[in-house]
């Protein structure tokens, strides 16, 4: 019997979540491949056609400006934010965007496919939220977090082989075909997603006087009340996201400039990327020890600890090996934290969409502020330095959060006083 009909013979004989976030996980997978392959892609194209490399970088930093912008309509747009639906919209938008990327001529249209990059980018963070807050148990929030990191991680890591490959003799169309084959089959899990049959869990629905359509001043009231109880995760999720831009902005530049690793420069960014496939397998025992935020914020410290070693270390070994243990404590605090926003999720019905737009309004700022950035501090303290000064920078933010926001936050209680 194929996998296919096995996990959905699995689905069938047990309707709880297991099985169907395993599905989950693998069209996470395909849908990783699909954006890693036009990710690698899209700054090719861009230059290819006679944009500087400077306009260009101010082309792709639209795309989370777009995803920013787009997370406050959200909440305009949609009654909920149910799975189901986000997950078609998201298709959608994935299925056209490689086109208008490819046949791009002019600045603008090259803007409109960012935004449409951002916005298809945000709705898979929104649609992730969902699907966990509604299906697995708050206590699982975390390991199930963890599970889809490792089905995402490993789905980037083979995008750029793939995208490389097919570029090695001639740069053409074949990578925007492939990319359309991974997204068809990431398109055949939602499919088995949509018509399965899983109850919903069980969820808290008491409501604090939320209205079904809100006007535009209530919503941004909402979201500034929100914005302030929430604020100790949410400025987490703007600095892992910070750290996340600033790797992939100069990490590959830094590796080049490696004198010896030549040919191997590569490693430099899979050190960074590969611990995410193992540490999401790990990182829930740690969370029933210590918490999820505390697990978070720790977890940051000892990731931004040893960046801070990076300008004092020469061998390039040692800096992979660096960049790998650093990552590996990183890679613990997103499950962390994206589980306890799922804990609000489901704690919280009535304002889900509110919770989802701020987590991914802040992972959208990070990546405007970070790639800025990152050239900024690159000049100003050359790559190395760099990597030195974003490691203070996350040991500050973490020592601050430790010490004077580890309350527990109760968001139904807080929006009543």
């Amino acid at each position: 019997m194929s996998t296919l009909k096995l996990l959905m013979a699995h689905t069938r004989n047990n309707k709880n979540a297991p099985g169907k976030l395993y599905i989950f996980g693998y069209m996470l997978l395909f849908f990783a491949i699909f954006d890693g392959i036009v990710s690698f892609m899209a700054p090719i194209i861009i230059v290819n056609n006679g944009i500087s490399e400077s306009l260009m970088g101010i082309i792709i930093g639209t795309s989370s400006i777009a995803g920013a912008l787009f997370d406050f309509v959200i909440c305009r747009l949609f009654t909920n934010t149910y799975y189901k639906k986000i997950f078609l919209v998201m298709f959608a938008i994935c299925l056209i965007y490689p086109f208008i990327l490819y046949k791009a001529n002019t600045f603008l249209v090259y803007i409109l496919a960012m935004a449409l990059w951002g916005i298809y980018f945000d709705l898979k963070n929104i649609g992730n939220f969902s699907f966990i807050s509604r299906y697995t148990q708050k206590s699982k929030h975390t390991e199930n977090f963890g599970l889809v990191q490792v089905f995402l991680s490993i789905g980037y890591l083979i995008a750029p082989i793939l995208a490389g490959f097919l570029i090695a003799e001639e740069f053409n169309y074949r990578p925007l075909i492939m990319a359309w084959i991974f997204l068809a089959i990431s398109a055949i899990f939602f499919l088995f997603l949509f018509f399965a049959k899983t109850k919903e869990k069980k969820v808290n629905r008491k409501k604090i006087e939320v209205k079904n359509q809100l006007s535009i001043r209530a919503e941004v009231n909402i979201w500034s009340r929100l914005g302030k109880i929430l604020f100790p995760v949410l400025m987490l999720t703007l600095m892992l996201n910070f750290i996340d831009s600033f790797f992939w902005t100069i990490g590959p530049i830094f590796a080049e400039s490696l004198v010896g690793l030549q040919k191997f420069s590569g490693f430099f960014m899979v050190a960074y990327s590969l611990p995410a496939l193992f540490v999401g397998w790990t990182v829930g025992s740690f969370v029933h020890k210590y918490g999820k935020k505390r697990t978070a914020y720790l977890s940051l410290m000892a990731g931004s600890l040893f960046l801070t070693l990076i300008y004092f270390i020469t061998n390039p070994i040692w800096i992979i090996i660096d960049i790998f243990i650093s990552s590996i404590f990183i890679s613990m605090s997103w499950p962390a934290i994206n589980g306890a926003y799922a804990d609000y999720i489901s704690e919280t019905v009535s304002y889900e969409k509110e919770i989802e737009g701020l987590e991914d309004f802040y992972t959208n700022l990070g990546y405007v502020i970070g790639p800025m950035m990152a050239g900024f501090i690159a000049s100003a303290f050359g790559n190395a330095g760099a990597f030195t000064f974003i490691g203070v920078i996350g040991i500050i933010t973490a020592v601050i959060l430790t010490v004077f926001a580890n309350r527990k936050i109760n968001i139904y209680k807080e929006l009543a006083s």
